[in-house]
């Protein structure tokens, strides 16, 4: 398929992602996917003399072919059917349409892809790589070990994690305020290594700006959004996982996030504090990580269920056959 050229952002799509912004409190990032898929419909429907607002359902399915072809998963295709639909639900409601032709798309089949998860070893591992970085001829002045300590510890999204303002992490606190999805505000607990690892960084922090300057960033930077990028810590993170002798393609910081609510859970951690912690406004996005535990489930299940404890019972073999 040959390279698509972009145009302009139309104002149907300029007012949905302004009302995303507005009405659903939608963060940054999932603006920017949100524009950058509606961009690429919007490209894909200009070769065929069409605009997004005019478009009917094969002019839908058509591209959604198209991603098909050029190999996109299943997966992401069907991210880029969901957004379709909100746009064209959107549209509908607001009446720029009077009908809806993404209602008669069919989604992709997926399945259910399990999470990738390290074991605690490697974790360990991992966070011993980034401590090695810490010592006197290491590079980060402990920068690494304490990102490494707060996501397991805490299970942070990325962007949550690098963006972490300074004083959340001051006086030694024992529990994080995190501003994470739709701008909601949630607590989650600080290890007793994730606050020494901080106290640490903390005394090391000035090391990173220049003379004079301030930040109100935890991991500041010298880049446009003023910390530490995403992609910038996912780079560090498989330099970390080459150290520890991992490899970097089963290392990311959401893989990371799945070990913090899987290791939980392996522990015995109940699914509703996980939840919480992990920031999901639906359970059933928590209960994929059962999938780690399937022992300690069924231990559960012998241990407590009144019909296992019934077929444990020990049998009275005093009495005589037929005898009750």
């Amino acid at each position: 398929m040959k390279k698509r050229q972009p145009v302009e952002r139309s104002r149907e799509v300029e007012a949905f992602l302004e009302m995303l912004e507005a009405e659903r409190g939608a963060s940054r990032n999932t603006l920017e996917a949100y524009g950058r898929d509606l961009d690429d419909l919007q490209t894909f429907l200009a070769r065929r003399k069409q605009k997004p607002v005019m478009a009917d359902a094969a002019a839908l399915r058509a591209y959604l072919k198209a991603l098909d072809y050029v190999g996109m998963t299943p997966r992401t295709v069907a991210r880029r059917l969901s957004v379709l639909r909100q746009f064209y639900r959107f549209l509908l409601a607001e009446r720029m349409r009077d009908d809806d032709p993404a209602s008669t798309l069919d989604s992709p089949k997926l399945g259910r892809p399990l999470p990738k998860v390290l074991t605690r070893v490697e974790v360990d591992r991992l966070i011993e790589a980034a401590q090695a970085q810490t010592k006197p001829r290491g590079r980060d002045g402990g920068r690494m070990e304490t990102l490494l300590e707060i996501l397991y510890g805490s299970g942070l999204r990325v962007s949550e994690l690098v963006g972490l303002p300074v004083a959340a992490a001051e006086r030694d606190p024992t529990m994080l305020l995190v501003r994470g999805k739709g701008n909601k505000e949630r607590q989650v607990p600080l290890s007793d290594p994730a606050r020494a690892a901080i106290a640490k960084w903390l005394r090391t922090r000035a090391a990173s700006l220049g003379e004079g300057e301030k930040s109100r960033h935890l991991f500041p930077s010298r880049g446009r959004e003023g910390h530490l990028t995403r992609q910038r810590f996912a780079q560090l993170l498989k330099e970390a996982a080459l150290a520890a002798g991992i490899d970097p393609v089963r290392v990311s910081p959401h893989v990371l996030r799945h070990a913090f609510a899987s290791h939980l859970l392996e522990a015995g951690a109940d699914l509703r504090s996980v939840q919480l912690m992990l920031g999901h406004a639906d359970i059933a996005t928590t209960q994929i990580y059962t999938h780690v535990v399937p022992e300690k489930l069924r231990a559960l299940v012998e241990d407590h269920h009144p019909l296992a404890k019934r077929r444990r019972r020990p049998v009275d073999r005093t009495r005589e056959p037929g005898e009750s």
